[in-house]
């Protein structure tokens, strides 16, 4: 004879025992009450009980502490260009990798701080430099907020954006003539209100910085005198699927001949979005306007323009193409006009990682049109946190 045990063979073994037990007490002992098969059932049941309890796991315990780790992201940005003019035609290169950490510091403050490790594209080196790091309020009455730090100016839609998170690859000619390949990120503070309209949401924000050193347009003087900047955002909710946002901004600061210069700035940003479908097909026109009037000591005060508009419409589930056109005046010299045009195909794998490619064409009265070409790769790990609407 076999025995054969399974998964609950000690289970078995006991109900086993305790039968036999009770089956030799009924035979040797006939003085038993009649009641001790109910007792022995009693206990027989308790026993079974206990090995079920036994058998579960243990409760899991959870933790209601709130962690004080910050969350860490990485964001690197591969690159391989092209360009017509010059000897060196062909490049390949890691442009940036940038570090985030970010988190709550207590219920009144949050800080946030990215840390950028870029490549020179003149002398091909490496640098590290603080993006911006800067603390904002969560709990300061009638609707503001303030942001304490180095941080990316309200200039628009494209300044206060990262390069990653933008749909193409190079910056307008236009902005970079006013802003250069940075944009305006400078240290000081910025007071936002969120202004009590029912029918439309609208916010009022005003930045005042200490003089950005890298911009063409303003320049870190040794007076007191800071740039000071204001912006409306206006943004309407046209229907279920589309909305439409209108900012307008306006700088003053000094420059680089210890004078003022003044730049008015608006945006407008058409997205369509339709709800049964918005997954696979978007569509978005965004457009910048700059003008700019700047003083200087010998001569009378140059104004210059420059805009820029694109067109992004989704093909696919994770397939965008975007077309844009760029006109730029020199801020120094209104004569030398440049324009451009370009296309970018993008494939956004998920959120964490997209592959672009990017040709441009560029006109202007100084040299003959030359072509250019990028292909970009971005990949995130750790957190990635959510992009300005």
């Amino acid at each position: 004879m076999s025995i054969r045990f399974c998964k609950n063979s000690g289970f078995t073994l006991v109900r086993i025992l305790i039968s036999l037990a009770l089956f030799t007490s009924e035979i040797c002992i006939a003085q038993v009450p009649t009641d001790s098969t109910s007792k022995d059932s009693l206990l027989l049941k308790q026993i079974e009980e206990q090995m079920q309890n036994n058998n579960q796991p243990p409760p899991r315990q959870t933790h209601s502490a709130i962690s004080t780790n910050p969350d860490i992201g990485v964001i690197g940005d591969f690159q391989g260009s092209y360009i017509s003019n010059g000897k060196k035609n062909f490049n390949a290169y890691l442009n940036e990798t940038e570090v985030s950490l970010q988190a709550v510091v207590d219920p009144y403050i949050r800080a946030d701080f990215f840390a950028s490790f870029s490549r020179d594209p003149e002398t091909g080196k490496y640098g590290v430099e603080i993006e911006e790091g800067y603390l904002t309020t969560l709990s300061l009455p009638a609707r503001l907020q303030l942001k304490v730090g180095k941080f990316k100016e309200a200039v628009g839609r494209i300044n206060p954006t990262h390069s990653h998170a933008l749909p193409f690859i190079d910056l307008p000619n236009a902005y970079v003539n006013y802003f250069g390949d940075e944009g305006l990120n400078d240290e000081g503070a910025s007071l936002s209100w969120l202004m009590p309209n029912k029918k439309f949401y609208q916010e009022l924000i005003f930045q005042a910085t200490s003089g950005s050193s890298e911009s063409p347009s303003f320049s870190r003087g040794e007076t007191n005198r800071f740039i000071y900047l204001g912006h409306l955002k206006n943004s309407f909710t046209l229907s279920d699927n589309a909305t439409l946002e209108l900012g307008l901004t306006g700088i003053s600061g000094p420059n680089d001949s210890s004078r003022v210069t003044n730049i008015a700035a608006a945006d407008l940003t058409y997205k369509w979005k339709p709800v049964k479908m918005n997954t696979y097909r978007s569509f978005t026109w965004q457009s910048e306007f700059y003008f700019s009037k700047a003083k200087y000591p010998v001569t009378a005060s140059k104004n210059s323009f420059g805009l820029y508009s694109f067109i992004q419409y989704q093909l696919a589930k994770r397939w965008f193409l975007t077309g844009r056109y760029d006109y730029g005046q020199k801020p120094f010299d209104k004569t030398i006009v440049e324009e451009a045009y370009s296309l970018t195909a993008g494939w956004y794998a998920t959120e964490f990682s997209k592959i672009e490619f990017e040709t441009k064409t560029t006109d202007d009265n100084v040299q003959k049109r030359y072509y250019q070409a990028w292909l970009r790769w971005i990949f995130v790990i750790g957190t990635h946190g959510a992009h300005q609407y």
